[in-house]
């Protein structure tokens, strides 16, 4: 009885059906890990230990480190914020209902992403954050430039609180909806905290931002 000789395995390219799965495994783990340690602590290998894949993969797949940046920025952040910006972007004549729709899904964003929080702390907002650049640069011209135009239209319609800011009004939003889950590891901690979560975190910066929003004297919603 004979043997067909074993198939030699083949060198260069990874077989194309796993492909896909290994590149999206490598860059969770470089989101996670930049998350945890920061982008400039944390070297190639550690991300390809945790992906569970060679060190020669991540060269494979991205190059270099700046590449594989170049990536996490724009086949994962960039998506994550055009999609919580949709409703700013289909804003009508309720800018404030638009606003709170932007808060609202960026928190939904925030809080199924829990690596987000500490990146955007460490690498967007911290001083020397390797995500600033890239990500100011990409989005937030455009649609800070478009919230300030939009504010200053209801406030001229006596739509919008006349006290703010329309050049602070993105970052505000920013910043009361991403500190709150950057600062859970703190405040969970405190008596009586321990059953607050994402829905109620988000149903309370609502609140305090839809009264916040609001011109004096009108009415709740």
């Amino acid at each position: 009885m004979s043997t067909r000789p074993a198939t030699p395995r083949r060198r260069g390219r990874p077989p194309a059906e796993k492909s896909a799965d290994r590149r999206a495994r490598l860059l969770q783990a470089a989101l996670e890990l930049f998350a945890e340690r920061g982008i400039a602590a944390t070297p190639l290998n550690a991300i390809a230990r945790r992906a569970r894949v060679t060190p020669a993969l991540v060269h494979y797949y991205f190059g270099n480190r700046d590449k594989l940046i170049d990536a996490v920025v724009e086949e994962r952040l960039v998506p994550l914020m055009q999609r919580a910006t949709m409703p700013i972007a289909d804003a009508g004549a309720d800018l404030p209902s638009a606003l709170l729709g932007f808060a609202r899904q960026l928190m939904q964003t925030l809080a199924a992403t829990p690596w987000l929080p500490p990146l955007w702390l460490r690498e967007v907002v911290g001083a020397g954050g390797l995500l600033r650049e890239r990500l100011i640069g990409r989005v937030a011209p455009r649609v800070a430039a478009r919230v300030a135009a939009l504010a200053a239209e209801a406030q001229a319609r006596g739509a919008l609180n006349p006290a703010l800011d329309p050049r602070l009004l993105l970052v505000s939003l920013i910043a009361l909806t991403v500190f709150p889950f950057a600062a859970a590891p703190i405040w969970s901690r405190l008596p009586g905290n321990a059953d607050i979560d994402a829905d109620t975190l988000t149903r309370h910066m609502l609140a305090l931002l839809r009264h916040g929003l609001e011109p004096p004297h009108a009415p709740s919603a």
